[in-house]
Parts: C-alpha cells; sequence; structure tokens
C-alpha cells in the first residue's frame, strides 16, 4: 500500500541536465538540499557489461528534478521513480535492474545488470568536503554505509570499490590542459578542449617558464604546438619535471629527433624524454587543424583513462 500510495503522490521525473561531472553533480545535489529532500543514487555494482563506472552518480530532487546517469540513458528515469520512493519511506534502499533485476520490462542494452544504492541525504557535509578538494585539485572520497544509511568523507583508494560493508567512491579533478603555441592548431585544440569541459590554460609568449608553478599537476595534459624548438623549449622542460600525465609535442620523427639530442644534451635521461608523445596525437598524420585537435584530444582522453582507470 505504501508503495502505491508513494507512486501516486510522486512528481513525474524531469532529468534538467545532461552532465556527467561529477563535481556539477554534487553542486546540484546541494542545492537541491537546500530546498527539500534529495537523494543521491550511485552505481555500486556491475553484472557483466555496463554503460558507466562503478561510483557513478544520479541525483534526484524531491520536486522531480534529476541529473547523472548510471547507464547509457536507458534506466535514469526508473532510478529517480524508485528514489522518490526512498524519500517517501525517509529509507535508503538498493535497486537491481537488467540481469538480476525484478523489473523484467527493463533490460539494459548491453545484456548485463547494475545495483544502484539510493541514499537519501541527512546533510551535504560529506558533498561539500569533496568539491573543496576537487576545488585543490585533489582527489577525494566518499564511504556509503548501507547498514548504517551514512555517506562519509575518508581517504580515496585507487578506484571505487567495495570496502568491507562500504561502497567508496574517488573523485578526481577534471583533466587540465596546458596549451603553448601562437598557431592555427592551437587555436583549434583549445576550443575542442574548453567544448570538452576541460580546464584550459593557454600559455602566452615569456610565460613558458613559469608554467610548473602551480599549474601543471599529475592531472595536466601538456600541449606544446609550436613550429620552432627553440619556442618550446621552457615549458617542456617544465613539463618534463613535472607529474602530468600526458606531454605531447606537435613536429615530424625527424623534428623530434633533434628534441631528443637538445634534451639528452641537458643531462635528460630516457625514461623522462620518452614521457614525450612526438608526434604528437592518436591517429597518423594530419593535414589540418581540426583533425589535429581530435587526434591531440583523443590521445589525451585514452591517456587519462590508462593513468586513472
Amino acid at each position: 500500500m505504501d508503495q502505491i500510495l508513494a507512486s501516486i503522490e510522486a512528481p513525474i521525473p524531469v532529468r534538467v541536465s545532461a552532465t556527467d561531472d561529477p563535481a556539477e553533480l554534487l553542486r546540484f545535489a546541494i542545492d537541491a538540499h537546500g530546498r527539500g529532500a534529495v537523494a543521491l543514487a550511485t552505481l555500486v555494482e556491475i553484472r557483466g557489461g555496463a554503460a558507466r563506472t562503478l561510483g557513478s552518480h544520479v541525483v534526484v530532487a524531491a520536486d522531480g528534478r534529476f541529473c547523472g546517469y548510471v547507464s547509457g540513458g536507458c534506466v535514469e528515469a526508473a532510478v529517480a521513480s524508485e528514489a522518490f520512493l526512498a524519500m517517501t519511506q525517509g529509507r535508503d534502499r538498493t535497486v537491481k535492474f537488467g540481469d538480476g533485476s525484478p523489473f523484467f520490462d527493463i533490460v539494459l542494452p548491453c545484456g548485463g545488470g547494475i545495483s544502484i544504492a539510493i541514499h537519501v541525504l541527512k546533510n551535504v557535509g560529506a558533498l561539500q568536503d569533496v568539491l573543496e578538494r576537487l576545488g585543490q585539485r585533489r582527489t577525494a572520497g566518499l564511504a556509503y554505509s548501507p547498514e548504517r544509511q551514512t555517506l562519509e568523507p575518508v581517504e580515496p583508494p585507487p578506484r571505487a570499490r567495495w570496502l568491507e560493508r562500504d561502497f567508496v567512491g574517488v573523485y578526481r579533478p577534471r583533466t587540465r590542459v596546458v596549451l603553448s603555441g601562437q598557431t592555427i592548431e592551437a587555436q583549434a585544440v583549445a576550443r575542442l578542449a574548453e567544448a570538452s569541459g576541460y580546464d584550459v590554460i593557454i600559455r602566452r609568449p615569456g610565460e613558458e617558464g613559469r608554467a610548473a608553478a602551480g599549474v601543471i599537476d599529475r592531472f595536466t595534459a601538456v600541449v606544446l604546438l609550436h613550429h620552432d624548438l627553440d619556442a618550446e623549449a621552457a615549458i617542456l622542460q617544465a613539463a618534463l619535471r613535472s607529474p602530468a600525465f600526458y606531454i605531447g609535442a606537435l613536429g615530424s620523427t625527424r623534428t623530434h629527433r633533434r628534441r631528443v639530442e637538445r634534451l639528452t644534451a641537458l643531462a635528460f635521461g630516457r625514461d623522462e624524454i620518452d614521457r614525450i608523445k612526438a608526434p604528437i596525437g592518436m591517429f597518423g598524420p594530419t593535414r589540418d587543424a581540426t583533425s589535429l585537435a581530435l587526434s591531440v584530444l583523443a590521445d589525451i582522453a585514452a591517456a587519462r583513462l590508462v593513468a586513472y582507470a
């Protein structure tokens, strides 16, 4: 009877944003909590294939608004409906979709199954802690206890997973792209990187030597799009001394051999030099700025996945 009444009273789920940026989702949750009840739905189990990674979220407000993804878009409205029920009853719940689910009419295209833990937020302190750490370009963690129905900030493990009886999610700063080069290629990469939601920093002439000071961290990709080895020298050396997860430089194979000779003469070791992706990009030679930009951004995205899978 409670479920029937809840379904009658529940609002119609309405997606208000297409974002899957964890920071944006947590901000939405904090804002919604200030207006009423809100639930944080988290992907905590994958059976077979899945479109999203463990720890992915859907945030649902009591007024019907929701955002985020725990699948390719095929179960999010159903997750929102389950979240309304959890908020009405005032207690957390875990729901299965796809393989192993009681919902025979909801089938995941991948053929697998997922479990979603729905937590009715009691306060937003833990979410604010995550946002503060991300603002400082630091990794954050949240531990969800189904037994205690609590959400607490913790030191993050290498990846989202169950630790004993708690599920721990991991939140990492967004990719930063430090871009150097006054070329049409640089302009194209900047446009595409910004459209992709990356944090883009363009180094102007004379700033290259200061690029590493508080800018390049382990979530940073350094992109050098110069047609002159002298112009890239200062920022390249700074990048090699930094923890950047990606360093790419424009130029042919012949140009890169000259680059290697210069760096070797400056006492950079083979392991350091081998960090440079040159010629830059994921796929072969390109003949226009847009193709190069796509190649570079694809390479950065792939490198980030390898570094922080």
